[in-house]
């Protein structure tokens, strides 16, 4: 999505633009220091999908610029007052952030934005499809699915078993079936989901994983033995 920040705080803009930069799926087209600057350079630039705007700033303020336009991209407020949300959302923006923003928050944000452009059938981003972002504490730690050897429940919670970590989120095992691709990823007993590329072994009962301490033997559930066959590839003579 291309991007444009307009905020007359130094400091503001450049955390967000350094936001943006870390943001796979965000391309910085321009930065402005003031809205008269934006509005009389904005036309010049690539099609505008997303602003990170600020309320109070001299000459035109965030919501007067909103005004003047004929037709507005997806916005999300900059402010470090809440004062402005109500008014702000009535312009139908997609999100209101208060400084001093965090990456994790900022991520959010600009989530919403993709999942807003989908359903009005807009072009969005896609992660890719080797990779999935999960929440450990307060920073998203982006996971390639070849890193991951196997989700385990763990009451309320699940952990994300990779070769050197364990990452645990407030997630269903239902939740992460869904979530995780059916062609690499197979749920083999109501505990478990595990990586297919990783299985080395499978016995009667069980799958053997190896990781970083040695091996892991999961077991399998008799409901779901039959899938598991189903989904590697086997052969037998």
């Amino acid at each position: 999505m291309n991007c444009v920040v307009i905020d007359d705080d130094k400091l503001s803009r450049k955390v967000v633009e350094s936001y943006i930069e870390r943001t796979d799926y965000l391309t910085l087209i321009a930065s402005y220091p003031s809205a008269i600057e934006a509005i009389n350079d904005i036309k010049k630039n690539d099609p505008i999908d997303l602003i990170f705007l600020d309320v109070e700033m001299p000459e035109m303020s965030g919501m007067e610029f909103l005004n003047s336009l004929n037709t507005t991209p997806q916005v999300i407020i900059i402010s470090s007052k809440e004062q402005y949300a109500l008014e702000a959302f009535e312009y139908d923006v997609s999100d209101y952030l208060l400084k001093p923003i965090s990456y994790s928050r900022f991520f959010k944000a600009v989530n919403k934005v993709n999942a807003r452009a989908d359903k009005n059938g807009s072009t969005v981003f896609t992660p890719e499809k080797n990779e999935i972002f999960i929440k450990s504490n307060s920073t998203l730690v982006r996971l390639h699915y070849d890193d991951i050897l196997w989700v385990e429940a763990l009451e309320n919670y699940v952990v994300v078993n990779t070769f050197t970590d364990k990452y645990t989120i407030h997630f269903t095992m239902k939740a992460i079936e869904d979530k995780m691709p059916s062609h690499l990823f197979s749920r083999i007993h109501r505990s478990y989901v595990v990586n297919l590329k990783k299985i080395e072994i499978i016995e009667d009962n069980s799958v053997v994983i190896t990781t970083d301490g040695g091996s892991k033997s999961i077991p399998i559930g008799k409901s779901y033995r039959e899938k598991l066959m189903g989904d590697i590839n086997l052969m037998t003579r």
